[in-house]
């Protein structure tokens, strides 16, 4: 095949994956697109380095294209330099596939042993990812297994189980491609339908106990930090408010990040106003707000309005690049959010304490890294609280995107997420992953539903990421003493 259609192939296959998310959910079309890119890498194994860049610009570059207009938009950049900006990042984040091609080229000498390094380096990618240039797991494969039996084996093994299971069947897809390794190809694939037949069942509570109003109040982005606007945003909060707890009894009401875009420290006035409004409903309310430190820093978090003396906080952990800080690696980018200083992270447990409720707060892009719902709920949270404000992403699939992360950690901690947003999904999700109660996007209104406070661990929780990752260690160690055995071997010849 021709060097420069291989390239192209590399990158229309890159480019295809976005569209097995959410909103299209086309969750087969990734098998075919990882199975395409494998077939490149073991036909051209000298050709690492352009199937790597091509494939990843593909997925992350090409796939990354709403971002452009969220920084034209809403970080005043021209166009051009928005789209160059994402063209470094999507550069930036080839290279990790471009590190995953490098070893497949230097650990396979048998195509058969594609089936264990292939996923063993995947999980590797995706885990790295995690936290490398401070963290960027968006669109993890294991999304993919939503509304499929594969989710259910989330929550004994985690979402790297679920990425490593996808690899192995898009592995085995392409193995069928080859005489001399179809039968490797057929047991793999039927090893692989055993784990969607044979799915353990996720137990949902028959009749949850509490119920909750979630707050969509549809702000414009372009309005929520305007103070000329700021009288329109808390009538239509706590109107919305209002009416959601004269219509039914509620145990909860919940606003999303950032509803009120201003320090109440140091508007007394506002705060009282609040104070009385939300006392008035008799229901403990959530909302995202922003806390001013002593240090004079901020804290984008949650607070907690019971009724009480004190208000109760917890702050963001893990900050958003480019809305919260400038990455150390892209110094010249200026932030998105306007005359708001530089947000410092949180160092708290992240749990809201209710009677018997303890809310594990997840605030936007917490919800796309595993372990910071793990450490809610080792510090014993039994219900979850998402809140996000997904109007930076306009109307693109990153909104939806962003839901399917938080209905995969769902089934990893076995709870029951309430996730507000300001401008949509707003949604309750069940542990089983699936969405119980919601709303259309861009649409003021109000989404109640049932929700019940849950104690059983998932062995997810018990286990973390340990044993697949150390599956993954071994499977490469295992790949490189293959590869030294063959080249001893080559050397006595």
């Amino acid at each position: 095949m021709n060097a420069k259609i291989t390239i192209v192939l590399a990158l229309i296959f890159g480019a295809a994956m976005p569209y097995a998310f959410a909103p299209y959910n086309l969750w087969w079309l990734a098998f075919f697109a990882l199975s395409g890119w494998l077939y490149l890498l073991i036909e051209h194994p000298k050709q690492w380095l352009k199937l790597g860049l091509a494939f990843g610009f593909g997925w992350f570059g090409l796939g990354a294209w709403w971002l452009a207009n969220t920084l034209q938009v809403y970080g005043h950049l021209p166009y051009a330099l928005g789209l160059l900006s994402i063209t470094i990042l999507g550069l930036i984040m080839s290279l990790f596939f471009v590190a995953w091609a490098w070893f497949m080229q230097k650990l396979l000498h048998h195509k058969y042993q594609a089936l264990w390094l292939f996923p063993a380096l995947g999980v590797l990618e995706e885990w790295i990812r995690s936290f490398l240039f401070t963290g960027l797991p968006w669109t993890a494969l294991a999304n993919l297994s939503i509304n499929t039996p594969l989710a259910s084996w989330v929550s004994i093994l985690g979402s790297y189980a679920a990425t490593f299971i996808i690899l192995f069947a898009s592995a085995a897809l392409t193995l069928l491609f080859y005489a001399n390794t179809r039968k490797y190809a057929l047991i793999s694939a039927s090893t692989s339908a055993l784990f969607w037949i044979f799915s353990p069942a996720i137990p949902l509570p028959e009749h949850p106990t509490h119920t909750a109003a979630l707050i969509q109040p549809n702000i414009p982005q372009d309005q929520k930090w305007d103070a000329n606007f700021l009288n329109h945003t808390m009538q239509s909060l706590t109107t919305l408010s209002a009416q959601a707890a004269n219509t039914e009894q509620l145990d909860l009401i919940i606003w999303p990040e950032a509803a009120v875009p201003f320090y109440l420290s140091r508007s007394p006035s506002w705060n009282n106003w609040l104070t009385t409004h939300m006392q008035s409903w008799q229901t403990p309310v959530i909302f995202g707000g922003i806390n001013l430190l002593d240090s004079g820093k901020s804290q984008n978090g949650l607070f907690l309005e019971n009724g009480d003396a004190t208000r109760q906080f917890v702050g963001k952990h893990h900050l958003v690049p480019f809305g919260e800080y400038v990455p150390s690696w892209l110094p010249w980018l200026g932030k998105l959010v306007p005359d708001i200083g530089d947000f410092e992270p949180a160092t708290d447990q992240g749990i809201l304490t209710l009677g018997t409720q303890r809310v594990g707060s997840i605030i936007c892009y917490e919800s796309i890294f595993p372990d910071e719902v793990r450490q809610r709920i080792q510090q014993g949270a039994n219900v979850l609280v998402v809140v996000t404000n997904d109007a930076w992403y306009d109307q693109s699939p990153a909104a939806w995107q962003h839901l399917q992360a938080s209905q995969i950690r769902a089934i990893e901690s076995g709870r029951y997420i309430l996730r507000a947003t300001n401008t949509g999904i707003s949604a309750i999700i069940a542990p089983d992953g699936s969405i119980q109660n919601t709303m259309p996007w861009w649409e003021k209104g109000i989404v109640i539903g049932h929700y019940q406070p849950l104690s059983h661990i998932t062995l997810y929780q018990q286990w973390g990421d340990t044993p697949i990752l150390t599956l993954v260690f071994f499977l490469l160690i295992l790949g490189g003493y293959q590869r030294w055995q063959h080249q001893r071997k080559r050397s006595f010849i």
